[in-house]
């Protein structure tokens, strides 16, 4: 059991990465014609964030971005996890809101942010993360 539990927690890990790293390709053109480009994603970033100045919406962009690339590779590597994943839960719990605040509870709900906030949350509970970069500097 202990063994699936392991590997649960690592594709969970891993997952959570790939959602942010993804995102980020896209938005970075590293999708190719499937990239949702920089641009699209300022004016995604403008409706999401309507109750910001529009003059903000470049910086909420770039530190978005910044934190989810930062983000994604800790998960990644699993440095830091316990950490990270608090950070990627409270980035995309807030994520979460400005949708919910800004088009209603069901955008947030069918692209499935509340359930990638909590798996990070659920992600940060746990005791040891196997098969990271945290397992094996604890082991030096």
């Amino acid at each position: 059991m202990k063994r699936y539990q392991d590997s649960a927690i690592f594709l969970l890990r891993i997952a959570l990465a790939s959602g942010f790293i993804s995102a980020v390709s896209s938005r970075l053109g590293f999708w190719g014609s499937q990239s949702s480009g920089w641009e699209n994603f300022l004016a995604y970033a403008e409706k999401v964030n309507s109750f910001a100045p529009k003059s903000c919406i470049p910086a909420i962009a770039i530190t978005a971005t910044i934190s989810e690339s930062l983000l994604g590779l800790l998960l990644l590597f699993g440095y830091k996890t316990r950490l990270s994943s608090i950070a990627t839960s409270v980035l995309t719990l807030f994520f979460a809101l400005a949708m919910t605040y800004s088009f209603g509870v069901k955008d947030p709900l069918d692209y499935s942010v509340f359930v990638f906030s909590m798996g990070a949350f659920l992600l940060s509970t746990v005791e040891k993360y196997q098969w990271s970069l945290d397992e094996i500097l604890l082991k030096n």
